[in-house]
């Protein structure tokens, strides 16, 4: 009998080391729910448009509990490099990238692509869009060319100034597709043009050159609204009130001013919520093996003077 309970004992500690041994390695080989990090670099972060697009992204990325990892190279395209060499170096899940320079930029793509790291371009395509799983931008060139034609509706001539970033393919496009309306047609000339990087206070300086050097300005075509910014006070400190002044982006600062300021004509807007929103939603389909449109287009839309104060509230 003591041998029957001996053996019983015997067979209970084998079945409870046996349990313990099964729960252990369940908890220790059952998959897990990856904690998922990503990396941004945008040009700068001196400009609120890609404040919200980047907050618009990190919502749903925090929401997820994952980790947004937001860098600013400031205008530096050797850092913004560096900055994407640190995200491989890392092991990140997916790089956002708001390029500086189209060109310059793809030996870094080069490099995360070889790593299985999935790209997605906000803004400002690159040169070469296979080395990325996504390109989300506006019709930039349109952009330009809504500008010229509403331009050319109000002034039956005009002396032109272009405030310009061409190292950045969707500025260069906007003012391309300005020219483009222009072209061959003797009543309107571009009498100067600088490169601004798209920076008021890069801009303004730049202006105030210009109005000394060419002070006959009808009308200033900037890359974007905070270049337009920059040329408005290099304007109005000069006593330069007769000036149209064309900006790109539909940004809260400019939409102000339509309507208020006389100089301030328009601008193209495009929605920074919208392409975050896209943004993110296209790395997580893509991390969850699902298709994705490599470049889906949005509409730009004109926000300008003549249009009622209803209207431009309702871009917002």
């Amino acid at each position: 009998m003591k041998r029957f309970y001996k053996n019983m004992t015997y067979i209970i500690i084998f079945f409870m080391v046996l349990i313990i041994f099964t729960v252990t390695y369940n908890i220790y080989t059952a998959p897990v729910a990856k904690h998922k990090v990503f990396g941004v670099s945008y040009m700068t972060m001196n400009n609120p448009f890609y404040k919200i697009i980047n907050n618009e992204i990190l919502k749903v990325v925090e929401k997820n509990n994952d980790t947004l990892i937001t860098l600013d190279p400031e205008l530096d395209v050797d850092k913004q490099n560096e900055q994407i060499y640190k995200f491989i170096d890392q092991k990140v899940d997916g790089i956002f990238i708001n390029p500086i320079d189209f060109e310059q930029i793809e030996p870094a793509l080069q490099a995360a692509k070889r790593a299985n790291i999935p790209v997605i371009i906000i803004d400002a395509p690159v040169s070469d869009e296979s080395l990325v799983n996504c390109t989300i931008v506006s019709d930039n060139y349109d952009a330009g060319v809504q500008c010229a034609k509403d331009m050319m509706e109000r002034l039956d001539s005009a002396n032109i100034v272009l405030l310009k970033h061409t190292t950045a393919k969707s500025a260069k496009e906007r003012i391309e597709g300005f020219l483009s309306v222009i072209d061959n047609n003797k009543k309107y000339k571009v009498i100067n043009e600088v490169e601004c990087d798209g920076q008021l206070e890069i801009a303004m300086p730049k202006m105030q050159e210009i109005i000394a050097e060419t002070p006959d300005i009808d009308v200033v075509m900037a890359l974007n609204d905070p270049s337009a910014l920059g040329a408005l006070a290099a304007l109005e400190k000069n006593n330069k009130n007769d000036v149209m002044v064309y900006g790109i982006d539909g940004t809260p600062e400019i939409k102000a001013l339509i309507g208020r300021n006389q100089m301030i004509v328009g601008t193209v807007a495009q929605s920074p919520i919208k392409m975050g929103q896209i943004a993110v939603e296209n790395m997580y389909n893509i991390l969850n093996g699902k298709k994705i449109e490599k470049n889906p287009s949005k509409s730009v839309s004109l926000q300008s003077i003549l249009q009622s104060i209803h209207k431009h509230l309702s871009h917002a």
